[in-house]
């Protein structure tokens, strides 16, 4: 939906079929989406990886990257030119080609992936001619627009439209939707094989750039046949999957066009979700009944759930950011409970519904500015960083697949548990209660408070729970994934695994001068999420070296490697991995030796590794690291005279999930000629160097220290 000439456009879409395979969002399971609305290509990547990433954000929805016209009223240029294209040239408001390249590979790289809003349904509205935002000429009145090209032959005839003015202002004919033009935009004829292949080349584009889906605006005026047409012209992503799609469809029982016209052409978006929530957020007793199947809403599996997004917030028929405290609970409360696929508003100040962003001078959008508390400046409001909305990313993704169960309204406060990996807690005003939470005895980080105080469940089930901010009544537990939570307020600054600060230099090394003893470093590539760590084991094959045994003391054991660890630095971040670094005196199979050091009471699962990065901005910045985000390092010095002709296997260990089996039989690169010395179903390194691994690939690197 987008506002057009200043009206909001309401628009539905249909109804049939099963689920396809177009609902995969390719985050790795992850939840949410946040809409940066009118955000700059180089400011989506930096908050992808100073606090998506780390707030396990599945993707970020950005905004049409089209070319577009160029309109300005009352000396500025409104939000919704970006809805009118000119071509499909991908030169914008918010920055180039290059720039949304770079973008989309650098979110990627840390986890969260893009989302493109589509405007397919149309071009730029009657009335306009001009210059387009990457140089193309275009007359709409004359149906040209050269920088496709589209001509008139392209756009629905005034016979296909049955209104009396061409336009739509019929909601209750499908002909009169999808055949008409809406407000005037110049409506695409999407039945024509020639219009599919370019509509359909816009997104083969834009996924040979790392787009893993798109928002499809408008779709209710497009029939569902056509959109078949152009989703089978479109290519699966490079690493494979059909791209995620989830269509605009203004479904209020209002009209011909129903939701379930397009169930099998991926996700639909569910306002009647978002009125329901509006009602629920002041009267928090009435959201038990968010869901009704009989107000004819998607089932959970089709609905994509919104609180607020651009074009409602200008027609005051949602809660948004300017409502305070109730927006927060609707959010929270979409977050927490289990219906549809979720996407939060991120916006910028306006009290002009046309408004466009933040603007300098030359009209170009301001830089978002992230201040030392983690909010935002420059007129950008970030609803998406508030305590109560960004921390339930993590909530909602930790508990995904669970039911809602004890639900519980009484005194002014909500709270429910999730199975038993997540409890929820809010009211209108701040409270304490004591509540079963469904979760397994021990303490707990509350999320909201990121960690600033902790929730403790007995044996039963029970916890007093109260919120640690009086102003922000919210409490959230998760069994798993919460116990490192906080995302540095430096704007460039944080470990999209741990949050904590780190040193940005290591300590210098020097050699211990055993004459066997060789530094050498083993660098595996894996992004996890909060509260995961991960660690390595390896050694020699036990198949290979007569003697080997797991009951073997390790000092006589000829397949464990005797290893001493390399300071990794003073930091907090490191605490843990010198804690699990006390006794672990061998690269062994087993897991933690005897003797070896726990952390908070955690026990070690092998040898430790730290988090790096390559970004000489970001905390997690090691020198060893050339490479880019999420490469875990393993920096001791090894007794080379125990390894195979200078070979060692080593294998990854995350959460006690450890790396798929490979056939390794080829040395990696950096080694040339060199033979390896048998095969195995583990990655090969080599005493002395720099040993370079991906998760579960077979890819990898030696270079010399």
């Amino acid at each position: 939906m987008e506002l057009q000439f200043g009206f909001i456009l309401l628009v539905s879409v249909g109804l049939t079929y099963g689920v396809a395979p177009y609902h995969d969002p390719h985050c790795g399971g992850k939840q949410v989406i946040v809409h940066l609305f009118e955000w700059k290509w180089t400011d989506i990547a930096k908050e992808c990886e100073r606090f998506l990433g780390p707030k396990g954000f599945c993707g970020v929805q950005v905004s049409p990257p089209m070319e577009h016209a160029m309109i300005t009223t009352d000396g500025d240029r409104p939000w919704w030119e970006r809805y009118q294209p000119i071509s499909y040239k991908l030169t914008s408001r918010s920055g180039n080609e290059a720039q949304l390249k770079d973008m989309v590979q650098r979110c990627k790289a840390v986890g969260v992936r893009v989302y493109v809003d589509a405007v397919v349904n149309h071009m730029a509205g009657l009335g306009r001619k001009g210059v387009g935002t990457a140089g193309s000429t275009f007359d709409s009145d004359a149906r040209d627009f050269p920088g496709v090209p589209y001509t008139k032959d392209n756009f629905n005839d005034r016979s296909d439209c049955p209104s009396h003015d061409g336009n739509v202002n019929n909601y209750g004919d499908p002909k009169n939707v999808r055949n008409c033009y809406l407000v005037g935009l110049t409506d695409l004829d999407a039945s024509q094989e020639y219009v599919q292949d370019k509509i359909s080349g816009y997104f083969n584009h834009l996924i040979s750039l790392g787009v893993a889906g798109f928002r499809v605006d408008a779709a209710k005026h497009m029939w569902p046949k056509d959109l078949e047409g152009i989703l089978a012209k479109t290519h699966d992503l490079p690493e494979g999957g059909r791209p995620f799609f989830y269509h605009e469809v203004i479904d209020r029982n209002d009209g011909a066009i129903k939701v379930n016209e397009y169930f099998h052409l991926g996700y639909v978006t569910e306002f009647r979700y978002m009125q329901k929530v509006r009602e629920g957020a002041s009267d928090l007793g009435r959201l038990g009944a968010v869901y009704d199947p009989g107000w004819g809403m998607a089932p959970p599996d089709q609905a994509f759930v919104f609180v607020d997004n651009h074009d409602t917030q200008r027609g005051n028929e949602a809660l948004t950011y300017k409502n305070g405290a109730e927006y927060k609970r609707a959010v929270a409360f979409t977050l927490a409970y289990n219906y549809g696929f979720t996407r939060v508003m991120s916006s910028y100040y306006f009290t002009d519904n046309s408004a466009g962003p933040p603007r300098n001078a030359d009209m170009s959008a301001k830089d978002v500015i992230i201040k030392s508390d983690g909010t935002c400046d420059n007129g950008w409001v970030c609803e998406h960083r508030w305590k109560s909305i960004g921390n339930m990313a993590m909530f909602r993704n930790a508990v995904a697949g669970t039911s809602v169960d004890n639900f519980k309204y009484e005194n002014g406060v909500l709270s429910f548990n999730r199975g038993n990996k997540g409890f929820f807690a809010m009211g209108s005003n701040p409270f304490s209660i004591s509540v079963n939470t469904g979760l397994p005895a021990g303490e707990y980080c509350d999320l909201i408070s990121e960690c600033a105080q902790k929730i403790r469940v007995d044996g039963s089930g029970h916890a007093q729970v109260s919120p640690k901010d009086p102003s922000d009544p919210f409490v959230a537990i998760i069994t798993q994934g919460g116990n490192h939570i906080a995302v540095s307020n430096n704007p460039d600054v944080g470990n999209p695994t741990t949050g904590h600060v780190v040193a940005n230099t290591l300590p210098p090394y020097t050699p211990s001068g055993s004459q066997n003893f060789k530094r050498t470093v083993i660098m595996i590539e894996k992004q996890t999420n909060p509260g995961q760590d991960l660690f390595i084991r390896g050694g020699i094959d036990y198949a290979h070296r007569a003697g080997c045994s797991a009951s073997a003391a390790l000092s006589s054991n000829p397949c464990a490697i005797p290893i001493r660890h390399i300071n990794p630095g003073s930091s907090n971040h490191f605490d843990k991995v010198k804690a699990w670094s006390v006794g672990d005196n061998f690269l062994d199979w087993g897991g933690p030796e005897p003797g070896q050091g726990s952390y908070q009471g955690r026990q070690p699962e092998g040898t430790p590794a730290y988090w790096s990065t390559n970004d000489h901005s970001n905390s997690g910045y090691s020198t060893l690291n050339n490479y880019g985000n999420h490469y875990w390092i393993v920096d001791v010095e090894m007794d080379c005279s125990k390894t195979e002709n200078g070979f060692f296997e080593v294998k990854a260990v995350v959460n006690g999930v450890w790396e798929s089996d490979s056939s390794t039989s080829a040395p990696c690169s950096g080694l040339g000629s060199q033979r390896l010395p048998y095969t195995t179903k583990n990655h090969f390194a080599k005493c002395g160097y720099k040993n370079v691994f991906h998760f579960n690939s077979q890819t990898c690197q030696i270079s010399s220290l």
